[in-house]
């Protein structure tokens, strides 16, 4: 199954080597295309780790294993 991390990991060689090519085939030089193609990446990179980021799910009751004792 392929989740939201496998899709990013594939999107951003696919927006650096796309978009590069869409933009020099419009006439872009270069050395703009490859930048301008990197903010895209960086953007997917950004939004997977801050605004969809990883995170461990929350369990809904801590289990202590043993009563807790008071010092004598």
């Amino acid at each position: 199954m392929t989740g939201y991390y496998d899709i990013v990991l594939g999107l951003i060689p696919l927006a650096m080597a796309g978009i590069t090519g869409a933009l020099v085939l419009a006439g872009f030089a270069l050395t703009t295309a490859i930048p301008l193609a990197s903010v895209v990446a960086v953007g997917l990179i950004g939004h997977a780790m801050f605004v969809n980021g990883p995170v461990d799910p929350v369990p809904s009751e801590t289990v202590q294993s043993e009563p807790m004792r008071t010092a004598d």
